[in-house]
């Protein structure tokens, strides 16, 4: 269960790094919306990314509020963003080729009815 809960983890810390790296000025609550978690777990994961030295706060100058921050991924925060793409992207390789055998395997046990499995429903 541990293995599966960092793999969560993970994809969690892929997508917010990704939001950040397009919406830099986006705040705790719509980087949480956007990733479909709360935003105690939204404040709790940037904590951990500031923590790691991957994201940084920044000043967002444009904004009339001052107490706003811009969340700068680090250099060091773009090359673990990539190192966990590849991570995220093998993993989801892994996960659509069992889907796909698994597919195969259920259109073999159909036989003539396969036909009927493929065809997109209305």
């Amino acid at each position: 269960m541990a293995g599966q809960r960092s793999k969560l983890q993970e994809d969690i810390h892929f997508r917010i790094l990704r939001l950040l790296q397009e919406n830099p000025e986006w705040s705790q609550r719509e980087l949480a919306s956007a990733v479909g978690i709360s935003d105690g777990s939204a404040h709790y994961v940037l904590k951990a990314l500031v923590a790691k030295g991957l994201v940084k706060f920044g000043n967002f100058t444009s904004s009339q509020d001052k107490r706003r921050y811009a969340y700068v991924m680090t250099p060091k925060g773009i090359a673990e963003r990539a190192a966990i793409t590849r991570r995220f992207l093998a993993r989801k390789m892994e996960e659509y080729e069992a889907l796909k055998s698994e597919i195969d395997t259920l259109r073999d046990e159909l036989g003539s009815d396969a036909e009927f499995a493929r065809r997109p429903r209305k």
